[in-house]
């Protein structure tokens, strides 16, 4: 008892400067330790430095002579392209830099609304809502729509974004096993007492490039009462025969309820993200979804080449049908040259090689070679 009076008279004399540069220390001390674990486990994601556009073909940093890019979620190519910048510049000079504010307030240009229903006629919808990201999209949802009188089941490998955004909400949350039709349908039937159910699954896993069993989803969630969620982040605008994304491709367009994706890979690769779906449900969402009330409006640069980059798309599926046969020619080739290829029929090829600081040598041997690889891809379960 008096050693405890001595030590608080011994702190509450000490300069409140030192005990502020002490805690200081001990955080130094805490997060040196922590990054020290993550070089040892040879996982450091090192940053490198592009210094020309985004593309197939790109210089870095340090790497003589251009480079081959493989790593990039510029899926269609339209990061570069000519038509999509124009629109950009175009927008920025129309509608200027920004809106310094968020849209309820007096950030919703014409702009805005004019892509929101250009992404419901995409993915024939009734209504959409832009978020800064998908992200955001992901954080708003479930928060907003589900309840302690509802559930929500999601596949255990779904993106960090949809985990995180569950973890907001107060539904019961239940996990099935990735792509495990038997484990969902017990959850499914576990989950029975509860108001609404809702299925939520990545459309394409960014992981491993498999692709969700939309068909046996939606037949689970018919027999079961639920309503399905699909995040189609790596799917709009290249998979199925138009690029709706997974659900055409799958057919199940009419029975997927809610959509959240983004215009930050496919779509021009510059910012954004959304939900479509019922036009109830955004209604609700531009009332109570916190990323959307309290984030400034989505930029008009990134407005305008998000909307050429679906004009586009709404043209002509050439260039969806190109995606996929380069997709079909890299993966047979890699495969006919002995490498092991995780993954469904699509973009997202992860070699496997069975040991995360080999993946991530290798990575950094071929950029020295001239080919940009995210060593993560080669190998994945290690960052799950």
């Amino acid at each position: 008892m008096w050693a405890g009076r001595v030590l608080h008279a011994t702190l509450s004399r000490a300069p409140r400067g030192s005990r502020a540069q002490s805690a200081l220390a001990q955080l130094r001390g805490i997060l040196e330790e922590e990054l020290e674990s993550i070089r040892g486990a040879g996982t450091w994601k090192s940053e490198r430095v592009i210094t020309s556009c985004q593309g197939p073909h790109i210089h870095v940093e340090g790497a003589p002579g251009g480079i081959i890019n493989f790593c990039a979620n510029n899926y269609l190519g339209l990061s570069s392209h000519p038509e999509v910048i124009q629109a950009g510049l175009q927008t920025l000079k129309e509608f200027g830099a920004g809106l310094s504010s968020v849209r309820f307030i007096c950030g919703t240009q014409s702009i805005h609304k004019d892509l929101e229903a250009k992404i419901a006629r995409f993915h024939q919808r009734e209504d959409a809502i832009l978020y800064p990201s998908c992200f955001d999209a992901n954080a708003g949802l479930f928060e907003a729509l589900l309840t302690s009188e509802d559930a929500v089941l999601s596949d255990e490998l779904n993106h960090a974004s949809i985990i995180d955004g569950i973890r907001l909400c107060k539904a019961h949350k239940y996990r099935y096993r990735h792509l495990d039709m038997a484990d969902l349908e017990a959850k499914l039937q576990e989950a029975q007492k509860h108001r609404l159910r809702l299925v939520a699954t990545d459309g394409a896993f960014s992981m491993d490039g498999d692709i969700a069993p939309l068909q046996k989803i939606c037949h689970l969630a018919s027999q079961y009462g639920a309503l399905v969620f699909v995040d189609e982040s790596h799917a709009t605008g290249f998979l199925g025969p138009t690029g709706r994304g997974t659900d055409e491709l799958l057919g199940v367009m009419d029975q997927v309820t809610i959509i959240n994706s983004t215009l930050g890979k496919a779509l021009g690769g510059a910012s954004g993200g959304y939900t479509t779906g019922p036009g109830a449900l955004v209604s609700l969402l531009r009332q109570r979804a916190r990323p959307y009330l309290f984030s400034n409006s989505l930029p008009p640069a990134a407005v305008g080449c998000a909307s050429k980059a679906l004009d586009l798309l709404m043209e002509s599926n050439a260039i969806v049908q190109s995606m996929a046969a380069k997709t079909l020619r890299f993966r047979s080739q890699m495969e006919a040259a002995g490498f092991t290829i995780s993954g469904a029929n699509h973009p997202i090829c992860p070699v496997m090689l069975g040991d995360a600081r080999l993946a991530l040598n290798i990575a950094d041997d071929m950029l020295k070679r001239g080919a940009h690889l995210l060593g993560r891809w080669l190998i994945s379960r290690t960052f799950r």
